[in-house]
């Protein structure tokens, strides 16, 4: 698992059957600043994933790669190999919060 910030969205408008009505979005992985520890920052690698739990644009999700996005209900079936499996709230390291979403 590790942490993205979705930074766009892809439209698809041929695909297989099983991806139709499939949200498919642009997301960046994220990592601890090694300088400061006090933050996130993007690591410029770009993936596409599908989301399942219905994320926006800059927020901050959990994903999984691999055989492991295929373990939801919604995924087993389709030919995915990154998900979106939830939004974040915060993130700790140590005790200092870098990360709180503020809706």
């Amino acid at each position: 698992m590790f942490l993205a910030r979705i930074t766009g969205s892809v439209v698809a408008s041929t695909k297989v059957d099983s991806m139709i009505g499939q949200k498919l979005v642009v997301v960046e992985p994220l990592r601890v600043n090694e300088k400061t520890k006090g933050e996130l920052v993007g690591t410029g690698r770009s993936f596409i994933s599908v989301d399942v739990v219905g994320a926006g644009e800059g927020e901050v999700v959990l994903i999984v790669q691999g055989s492991s996005a295929r373990f939801t209900d919604e995924t087993k079936k389709l030919p995915v190999d990154c998900t979106i499996i939830g939004i974040v709230d915060t993130v700790t390291v140590g005790d200092t919060t870098i990360f709180k979403n503020h809706e």
